[in-house]
């Protein structure tokens, strides 16, 4: 069963400073990794909680390395399980559309859904390779059609309407997922930026402030990534998948869907 959160989170008095204009609010500082309780803070991360910059980024990634990775083919069947219609077991739900289809429809062709890696490969070049190419934290179903102009752009906010994209809008070098998707969006690219320093053969990937970033280690836009993981807090959608993952095959979690404040504590 997923785990009980417990959440307190920083709430901003919209109203209240909208009638309080012209004095100095206090600076907003990043939440301690102990604001958000877990089931698992005594156990999984309880070399983590209490720590912050490098120091929870470095106890963190020692934490969720320890993972059982899986085949690319195998993750064809992991994603019509993780990724369930809670509404109809027959399908499964898009990343950027929102759209449930059936789990018989995967493949290339148009109409069927196929691997989205939310972590462009060509961004460090790890292709498919068992390891951050199968990595199921970052990797989720989509529309052949969507993710195609999804392709290896990296995200930021604005662009045109992209047909069947939910919401989602896109421009010649970045991506913009519908608003119910943006904070997974980030949790995914974060989480990869955490598990993949460099130490195991595959490149150091990290967040930046640039698109267009091609086949370097990096995806933009942190400052982006960071509001949207404040703006969509993680869904219950979400957070079942992270346990999924966790009982079921690479046992390890996605720290940013347990804990979404050490994302501030980090970056």
């Amino acid at each position: 069963m997923p785990a009980t959160h417990i959440r307190r989170w920083k709430t901003l008095a919209l109203t209240t400073s909208a009638v309080l204009v012209g004095l100095t609010m206090p600076a907003v500082t990043a939440t301690p990794a102990s604001a958000t309780t877990t089931a698992y803070d005594s156990t999984y991360y309880k070399n983590a909680v209490g720590k912050t910059g490098t120091s929870l980024k470095s106890s963190l990634h020692t934490i969720i390395s320890s993972q059982t990775k899986i085949s690319y083919s195998a993750v064809w069947n992991a994603l019509k399980v993780t990724d369930q219609d809670p509404n109809n077991s027959s399908n499964v739900i898009l990343l950027y559309s929102g759209v449930s289809r059936a789990k018989t429809l995967n493949g290339g062709d148009v109409g069927d859904w196929n691997r989205e890696h939310v972590w462009a490969k060509s961004h460090g070049d790890f292709g498919e390779v068992t390891g951050p190419g199968t990595d199921l934290h970052h990797l989720r179903p989509a529309d052949v059609t969507v993710n195609s102009i999804r392709g290896n752009k990296d995200f930021d906010e604005g662009g045109s309407t992209v047909s069947g994209g939910g919401g989602s809008l896109t421009d010649s070098d970045s991506f913009e997922p519908r608003d119910a998707d943006k904070g997974d969006v980030a949790r995914m690219i974060l989480y990869m930026a955490v598990r993949y320093e460099g130490d195991d053969g595959f490149a150091d990937l990290e967040p930046n402030e640039l698109v267009n970033n091609g086949s370097n280690p990096y995806i933009g836009k942190l400052s982006v990534l960071k509001q949207w993981n404040d703006e969509d807090p993680p869904s219950a959608f979400e957070e079942k998948r992270n346990q999924v993952i966790y009982d079921t095959y690479q046992h390890n979690r996605n720290p940013f869907i347990d804990h979404p404040e050490w994302v501030e504590a980090i970056w």
